[in-house]
């Protein structure tokens, strides 16, 4: 199936992340196995904003990494017709990552993974987040299938 878009209700099906750590509203499946695109509205009054930083909010740049690690994650269980009931998708590593423009209240984040190479349970992805259609972050990551 290609281009499936799932709902944040779909999303918690696949990978066991809530509420304040579900960092996707939506993930649109361009191609099983291969790609995909996350979206998160970033709210005015995300609870990180009240200390990062109170006179001029921006979102912590480890935010971005996990989001664009849980796009993945929700790409790879859905590829692989899983639920977080039966495995979970664990962070790795982190390469290269790169924090470019801040991402302020009111924006969304669209985030951008692609995988380079799935050998086992160990899947490496590269990932790139924008706002506005302007590159906020980018990184490459890994990540492992447990039980």
């Amino acid at each position: 199936m290609v281009n499936k878009d799932l709902s944040v209700k779909e999303i918690k099906k696949l990978i066991p992340h809530r509420e304040p750590m579900l960092l996707v509203d939506k993930v649109k499946i361009i191609k099983p196995f291969e790609n995909a695109i996350g979206v998160k509205k970033i709210k005015n009054n995300a609870h990180y904003f009240k200390g990062h930083f109170p006179k001029k909010p921006i979102m912590p740049g480890v935010f971005i990494i996990e989001a664009l690690a849980q796009t993945a994650s929700v790409l790879v269980m859905y590829s692989l017709k899983m639920t977080s009931n039966d495995k979970l998708v664990y962070f790795m590593s982190l390469e290269n990552a790169k924090f470019r423009k801040p991402v302020t209240p009111n924006s969304t984040l669209f985030l951008y993974v692609k995988k380079k190479q799935h050998r086992g349970l160990v899947w490496k992805f590269s990932g790139e987040a924008k706002v506005n259609n302007t590159k906020v972050a980018n990184a490459v990551y890994s990540a492992m299938i447990v039980k």
